[in-house]
């Protein structure tokens, strides 16, 4: 097998599934309860929380779980909203956001906020311009994903709090980290910051997020007052405890990950160049921590001729398993949002295939994907029937 899709998910690596199994077996005790065994659970919890933040790069702030990025964005959007209403109703994002963001931004239209969506260009780099036009003293809410999870651009997400403070805005900015998290260094600049578990070869339906001091993101699930009151529930002690094992080990890695992803991204995009025609690469080509260039870890390109769908089961026949786009964006149906905000037309996004690399990758493997992919592209291309 050769797994090319860690943009959707990753396998946990041993040490992980390792130290969950303790914690389900021997260390089950819940976090809040008093005795030993209770204990022993929320020390785990207070380990974890403590390398999650040490591995975002941050001394300040506050790490809360919760059961993924996708609540992680929610508890960031809704409450950023509702804490700072009074001072604006004024909200701006991308065209190219995660649902977990653009949904919840659709929902507040609703409620009467004004959301404005930052358009792209071919390459998925966001308008810099319509950006700062856009933010004023009344914009209280920017929220922008680091790393894009369809294409692998980068944002310039360092710059928003320039923008944001020299516009006047009394808003927070949100920061949506779940592809750039264990691969890029995160903004320092970010007033509240969402991550996840299973990008990072650690455990699924765990995840953080991260909120600098002074900034009030209100309680996002009420109960027994867990997690300091913001998100209520009994710990997933299990999943906390391998998500920071995770986050401990990409950490270590990421600089080492980072040449390897670079290196294995070039050699299939050269190689798939050189063995097939009318290839059209929807990322940037470039690689780096820069703003508006790629991060390592993806790339993004169309067959033209072809159909995404029938290339990737067709490659799955052979143990290799790509994806068309986001796994949680369309519910398995439709065009991408991404691909058509970048104005691809409906060819190119029919065409397109999204490669993302892994820790457990290798360089060796590139050769059987090249071989495989340009062996479909030209079955299909000779049948005649997508062009």
């Amino acid at each position: 097998m050769i797994y090319l899709d860690n943009s959707a998910t990753t396998k946990q690596y041993p040490q992980v599934t390792e130290t969950m199994m303790r914690y389900m077996e021997e260390f089950f005790g819940n976090p809040s309860s008093l005795y030993q065994l209770g204990v022993d659970s929320e020390k785990a919890v207070k380990k974890a929380r403590m390398t999650i933040r040490k591995a975002m790069g941050f001394a300040g702030g506050k790490i809360y779980f919760t059961s993924g990025g996708t609540e992680a964005d929610n508890m960031a959007v809704f409450g950023a909203a509702m804490a700072l209403k009074r001072r604006g109703n004024k909200i701006v994002t991308t065209s190219v956001e995660h649902p977990a963001v653009l949904e919840c931004c659709r929902e507040l239209e609703k409620q009467g906020f004004e959301v404005d969506y930052i358009g792209v260009d071919r390459h998925c780099r966001l308008d810099m311009d319509a950006l700062e036009s856009s933010i004023d003293d009344k914009t209280i809410l920017v929220t922008m994903m680091h790393v894009n999870n369809e294409t692998g651009t980068v944002m310039p997400v360092n710059c928003v709090k320039d923008i944001m403070r020299k516009k006047r805005s009394p808003g927070i900015f949100h920061c949506d980290a779940v592809q750039s998290f264990g691969k890029l260094p995160l903004c320092s600049d970010a007033d509240v910051i969402s991550v996840s578990g299973h990008k990072i070869h650690g455990p699924k339906g765990i995840g953080a997020i991260y909120i600098k001091d002074k900034i009030n993101i209100p309680a996002f699930l009420r109960g027994g007052g867990q997690e300091e009151g913001k998100r209520s529930g009994t710990e997933n002690v299990p999943a906390i405890a391998g998500f920071g094992i995770a986050a401990e080990i990409s950490e270590r890695q990421r600089a080492d990950n980072s040449i390897r992803m670079s290196k294995m991204r070039k050699y299939l995009l050269d190689g798939l160049s050189a063995e097939i025609d009318d290839v059209i690469v929807n990322s940037p080509i470039e690689t780096g921590v820069r703003e508006n260039l790629c991060c390592s870890s993806l790339i993004n390109i169309s067959f033209l001729g072809t159909r995404g769908e029938v290339l990737l089961h067709t490659l799955e026949q052979d143990g290799i398993y790509v994806s068309t786009g986001s796994a949680c964006s369309s519910n398995k149906k439709g065009q991408s949002h991404v691909l058509k905000a970048m104005g691809l037309k409906d060819r190119e996004i029919d065409g397109a295939l999204r490669f993302s690399f892994g820790s457990m990758n290798d360089i060796d493997e590139m050769d059987i994907v090249i071989d495989k992919v340009s062996s479909a592209v030209r079955k299909f291309r000779r049948l005649g029937s997508f062009r």
